[in-house]
């Protein structure tokens, strides 16, 4: 799976029923709309998602997760997952992950 589909795939997962407007997803993933549908079109040739009408849009989309798209990512999740420790995780020692911490609640408002 590319890093693309990866990242379209996760951030519908991150939805409670795996579905998103095309246009609230191409915002999620900082691409621009006519990018994202026509990404949207492979995966969906794949039965990674589907599309669906809008019901609050007339003219927009909804892009949904399939269980294909379900089970694709969770195969792809434990590479990815070592992916992200061996380039980004891992070049951290523990004072350093703890700035992060930090600096990511400063960022987010968290506590």
């Amino acid at each position: 799976m590319s890093e693309p589909d990866y990242e379209v795939l996760s951030t519908l997962s991150e939805r409670p029923d795996g579905t998103s407007t095309l246009r609230e997803q191409a915002a999620r993933t900082g691409w621009s709309r006519s990018r994202l549908s026509r990404h949207a079109t492979r995966l969906e040739a794949r039965g990674l998602i589907r599309r669906a009408p809008d019901p609050a849009d007339g003219r927009g989309c909804l892009l949904v997760l399939t269980a294909t798209g379900w089970e694709a990512l969770r195969e792809a999740a434990p590479t990815h997952l070592v992916s992200v420790r061996r380039h980004f995780i891992d070049r951290f020692d523990p004072g350093d992950l703890a700035a992060l911490g930090r600096i990511t609640e400063k960022i987010t408002g968290g506590p």
